[in-house]
């Protein structure tokens, strides 16, 4: 039983396979708002397609007006969302506090380095739900921090809508962050995506030099061990909570290394925050103004000549499609890299921070994202038999040189 015709079917395949299901077996019945149909007479399939053609008209004819209306809609800077938005209010244009001051710290994380999968955890732990009820899962939090809403944007099909000036056009709610931030924060999100193509970050490791830490302990025939060494939880009658060792041979190591935890993320820590003070500086120059905000001009304005002499007559549709896709190409083009440009400024201007006044304040996701950044690895030395005395020169960094 169903309400109307277009449940059962609303495409020619789906009208076929349910006649050859219907008339697999004789005498049945078929009752609709015109009374009993015989499905079984000669020149019904056809009369069937008739009105699988004119609701599948009808379908698409409701689509174009909805997208229509959305558009329109966003053109105007109204809101659209069906459901409250992540960061607002029940009007859709006034912000929730907590919320809001959420999704800004989030950002700010990211660019730093946090993972989405951390800043996952730290909502799910702070007890934020979707407007659905919903715990936040990764690609929900994901979805949240690339909404152009974020800066007053607004985007349709993945493109901003712009106005006549080819200028995005600024929504009527309240905005989280500024439209640098957000430019940032994709640009960050979307590069860590590259690649394998697997979401980075899904592994939160528990202990600071997990994995970067390598064991440097020389065997009888001159090789190094080499091997990552990993992060365990410290015996219960020493005054430290964990520390780090070489896996055991069967796990493929040696077994031979071992430090204290607190000690070697401390020195660690001091080595790197000292590197990255020194690149901060270098890099503390303002990124070089944008020199192609009059070619991005220049491009939109030949667009929009080609696109009037066509809508006037004066040029014909071949001559118009032909040299549409080229202009529109250009223009593509050079909103990408005015976006990379604003997303390098917006990170130039976060490398300025006193890094070590705001080492404290950053989770372990991003202090291991800018020890990485600082290092290829930390080969760790043997102390040696004995309970000897902690020895920092056994740390040896094996430094990134600068890009």
């Amino acid at each position: 039983m169903a309400v109307n015709d277009d449940r059962l079917y609303r495409r020619p395949s789906d009208w076929e396979r349910y006649l050859k299901a219907f008339t697999a077996h004789e005498d049945r019945v078929y009752h609709d708002s015109n009374g009993v149909q015989d499905l079984y007479a000669e020149g019904f399939e056809i009369k069937g397609l008739v009105g699988v053609a004119m609701s599948l008209s009808e379908t698409r004819k409701k689509q174009r007006r909805t997208r229509n209306s959305h558009r329109s809609r966003a053109i105007r800077g109204k809101s659209v969302a069906a459901w409250r938005p992540f960061g607002w209010d029940d009007d859709r244009v006034t912000l929730r506090p907590k919320e809001a001051e959420a999704i800004r710290k989030a950002v700010h994380d990211v660019i730093a380095g946090a993972s989405i999968s951390e800043i996952t955890r730290q909502w799910k732990e702070a007890g934020f739900i979707t407007s659905r009820g919903n715990l936040f899962q990764y690609q929900t939090v994901k979805q949240v921090l690339l909404n152009a809403r974020l800066c007053g944007y607004r985007e349709v099909r993945g493109e901003l809508v712009r106005d006549g000036d080819d200028q995005p056009i600024v929504g009527e709610w309240d905005a989280i962050i500024t439209p640098k931030e957000w430019y940032a924060v994709t640009a960050t999100i979307r590069e860590r995506g590259r690649g394998t193509g697997l979401p980075r970050g899904g592994l939160v490791h528990k202990y600071l030099l997990t994995g970067i830490l390598r064991c440097g302990h020389v065997f009888e025939d001159g090789t190094v061990c080499n091997n990552k060494m990993i992060g365990i939880k410290a015996n219960d009658w020493v005054r430290y909570e964990h520390a780090y060792m070489c896996k055991k041979t069967v796990d493929g190591g040696c077994n031979k290394t071992y430090k204290r935890g607190d000690k070697t993320d401390k020195a660690i820590e001091r080595l790197v925050i000292a590197k990255l003070k020194q690149e901060a500086e270098a890099a503390s120059q303002e990124v070089p103004e944008w020199n192609k905000g009059d070619d991005l001009e220049r491009a939109v304005r030949s667009r929009k000549a080609l696109e009037t002499r066509w809508h006037e007559g004066e040029i014909d549709d071949e001559t118009f499609f032909r040299n549409l896709p080229a202009l529109e190409a250009r223009v593509k083009e050079l909103r990408a890299d005015q976006a990379d440009y604003l997303a390098k400024k917006a990170a130039a201007e976060s490398a300025r921070e006193d890094i070590a006044t705001s080492w404290g304040s950053k989770t372990l996701t991003q202090r291991r994202e800018l020890i990485k950044k600082a290092v290829h690895a930390i080969v760790a030395l043997p102390g040696g038999k004995g309970n000897k005395a902690f020895d920092p020169e056994l740390l040896k960094p094996v430094w990134r040189s600068a890009e």
